[in-house]
């Protein structure tokens, strides 16, 4: 069987973007991962891939200069796994993928994790692989924890790992300002000094006291009362992770108060950072934030939260020739 329909067939892919509204460590699994239960929301910025048949060994070319394109980058086990789902022998080949790089690295946005879905889905239509939903989502299981949410989008519940997720209603959209430091967080890094200040300051994981300090929803009323509406109580809006990342890196604190100061809805680190997201009710207050912001070597961007069915729109494979 052929790998590929012919030479100039291509597949593209948008991998958009997560936050994570909430992050709580419940504990520390006995294989070394940390228990979750996070909520994830779709955003609109994305990643581009582009799948070209191509006669030769299976290649990766991205503009980003800092992202791997060998088997450190998950698109390259997502192909790797799909190859060998599909029933073909030896390494995978006659492609080549094209990643348009608008997601940062290292920025608890989950870029990684969205193109590896994004393969997933666009390898198994070149190679008319026909894989079903459960072999796909078990593929995403293999690769990586949050994988799998990028199968469903929208609002999700993730637990476990991350890994097992359970479809929520959809927050009401809102405007959005990411601010993105200078510097990146790797996982690892984030969940041990997580673990660091755990053992230091003698308390398990579900009763950490630092934990989301500074990733609180505001006291005042108004922004607790918006979020309970979006179906997230304010006691969950909090991030465990955000507390030791900001200890070693304190510019995370002084951008939630900063966008706090702006008139965000709620502000917090995503993920294991470094991307520090504030919610708006208005694209022009969004705008206004990123523009005050975006100094000292920060980058901001203003996008928008993405809906279930919007997302299976945005993130469906579109087929097309040379």
């Amino acid at each position: 069987m052929p790998s590929n329909r012919r030479d100039g067939a291509r597949v593209t892919v948008r991998a958009c973007a997560k936050i994570n509204l909430t992050l709580r460590v419940t504990d520390v699994r006995g294989d070394g991962y940390h228990g979750l239960r996070t909520i994830f929301q779709s955003i609109a910025v994305h990643d581009r891939l582009t799948f070209l048949a191509r006669r030769g060994p299976f290649r990766i070319e991205c503009d980003e200069p800092a992202c791997p394109t060998d088997s450190g980058n998950l698109v390259w086990r997502a192909a790797e796994m799909v190859w060998r789902a599909a029933g073909r022998r030896g390494e995978p080949r006659d492609v080549t993928v094209r990643i348009a790089k608008r997601i940062p690295l290292q920025s608890g946005l989950g870029g990684g994790s969205s193109d590896a879905a994004a393969a997933i889905r666009g390898l198994g239509q070149l190679w008319h692989a026909a894989l079903s939903d459960e072999v796909e989502r078990a593929v995403a299981g293999r690769i990586g924890a949050d994988v799998s949410f990028f199968f469903e989008g929208g609002t999700a519940l993730g637990l476990d790992r991350g890994d097992l997720i359970f479809p929520l209603p959809d927050v009401p959209s809102r405007w959005v300002t990411l601010v993105i430091p200078p510097f990146g967080v790797s996982t690892k890094e984030a969940y041990g000094w997580f673990d660091a200040d755990e053992a230091r300051q003698g308390s398990r994981p579900e009763k950490s006291k630092a934990a989301g300090r500074t990733g609180r929803v505001p006291s005042g009323g108004s922004s607790s009362k918006a979020w309970s509406h979006g179906h997230l109580p304010s006691s969950e809006l909090r991030n465990d992770l955000q507390a030791p990342v900001a200890a070693r890196h304190p510019d995370i604190a002084r951008i939630v108060r900063a966008l706090q100061r702006q008139g965000a809805a709620y502000a917090a680190m995503s993920g294991s950072g470094s991307t520090v997201f504030g919610t708006f009710s208005s694209r022009a207050l969004a705008a206004r934030a990123a523009q005050s912001l975006a100094t000292l070597g920060r980058r901001a961007v203003v996008t928008r939260m993405v809906g279930r069915r919007e997302y299976a729109t945005l993130s469906a494979p579109r087929q097309a020739s040379k």
